[in-house]
């Protein structure tokens, strides 16, 4: 058995051994997983995609005189100042209300740009435009605010994501007579098209089914920086049903991450638009999984074929919409899978390329020792319910 301790040894002295999530599964097919364990002491898994359910905060400094933020745009995008005088929290679903403060919303470029764009800029050093008003009081007279900013001119900045890293999502159809635009992109009438969010067997959370290895506290790789998991995700629901082999056959797990967004790289976090839905941030994360016994290892060798998603349709507006059934990931990454006899074209909403470029680039880190691995403070919670509200009214 390993140790984190002896795996970071290994990682000082140049001698680990790191594969990426791809290699890592051809090795226990060619040799069996008591020998892929035996060879391998990190696997790295990784994903680059769509993370609406982040944000950033931001310590802007204090002014002279004083100011108690109020009311707060970043380039005519809405910023939550309710936690201290002059930090605050961009989301990146937050959709612009003006070029700038008080403006009209005005075109459509306005339209289409967020809180993610925002994010984005900042990460790639560009200027961002603040207007904000304050609450006056005896310690902080100044009432307004207009100035820019960028990552160099403002204290903390750092990415704080509520939920990422989904342990499996869902495949988005539409059985509907009109196009509908959804938070998977757009899905054509008539079962034109299926979406499917999540990577699948390179996803993290899919090769630790179990939280046995990746817990609050795990060190990983965020943006092109260093990032950690700070908490459960929101929505966290590891009590989904699942396959003999441990995996969910929907939704299940989330991680909260953290990271300081002034060591990341703009190629890694780019703000993006879903035409009719909303601003969005992708993100590339690689997360490393400590080969400890053969079970991790086990876990770690899941194929495409071995992993299924329901197949969601759209045209149903309510929480719990029907199901086409289940697919697996080899059918779904196949280009096509078939419902109720018919061919159905299918997509990837996450970049499977830059999935497998951001776990390669954390194993050079890893292997040139400059990334050591964490063990968890605590275990990720495997008890929570999805509780939902369903109160009568509209």
């Amino acid at each position: 058995m390993r140790t984190i301790d002896t795996i970071n040894e290994k990682i000082r002295q140049g001698q680990v051994a790191v594969y990426t999530a791809e290699e890592f599964k051809t090795l226990a097919q060619q040799e069996g997983i008591a020998a892929a364990a035996k060879a391998v002491d990190v696997v790295v898994t990784g994903t680059f995609e769509p993370m609406e359910s982040c944000g950033a905060i931001l310590n802007l400094g204090h002014t002279d005189p004083p100011i108690k933020l109020l009311h707060c745009y970043l380039d005519g995008v809405p910023a939550y100042a309710g936690f201290g005088a002059v930090d605050i929290y961009v989301g990146a679903s937050q959709p612009a209300v003006a070029s700038r403060a008080g403006d009209s919303l005005d075109s459509q470029e306005t339209r289409e740009y967020g809180g993610g764009h925002v994010i984005a800029n900042l990460i790639a050093g560009r200027s961002v435009h603040v207007q904000a008003t304050g609450h006056v009081t005896d310690c902080y007279p100044r009432a307004t605010l207009e100035t820019t900013i960028n990552r160099d001119t403002i204290n903390q900045f750092y990415l704080f994501n509520p939920r990422c890293l989904y342990q499996n999502f869902i495949v988005g159809v539409n059985g509907g007579e009109q196009p509908l635009s959804t938070y998977l992109g757009p899905l054509q009438p008539h079962l034109g098209n299926a979406v499917y969010a999540n990577p699948g067997a390179l996803s993290p959370l899919l090769n630790d089914p179990d939280l046995e290895a990746i817990g609050i506290g795990t060190r990983l790789w965020l943006g092109g920086g260093v990032g950690y998991i700070a908490w459960e995700g929101t929505q966290h629901f590891p009590l989904q049903r699942r396959l003999p082999n441990h995996t969910p056959i929907g939704p299940a797990a989330t991680v909260a991450l953290i990271g300081d967004a002034k060591q990341m790289q703009p190629e890694w976090v780019r703000g993006c638009y879903f035409k009719g839905y909303g601003p969005s941030l992708m993100i590339g994360v690689a997360v490393p999984i400590p080969i400890l016994n053969e079970t991790v290892a086990s876990h770690c060798a899941v194929q495409d074929r071995d992993i299924v998603a329901p197949v969601m349709d759209f045209a149903i507006p309510r929480r719990v919409r029907p199901t086409f059934g289940l697919v697996s990931y080899a059918q779904l990454k196949s280009g096509s899978i078939t419902i109720e006899g018919q061919a159905v074209r299918t997509a990837p909403l996450a970049s499977l390329y830059l999935a497998r470029q951001a776990q390669l680039e954390l194993k050079r880190w890893i292997s040139q020792g400059q990334f050591e691995l964490t063990a968890a403070v605590a275990t990720l919670p495997k008890d929570r319910n999805f509780l939902s509200q369903d109160a009568l009214g509209s």
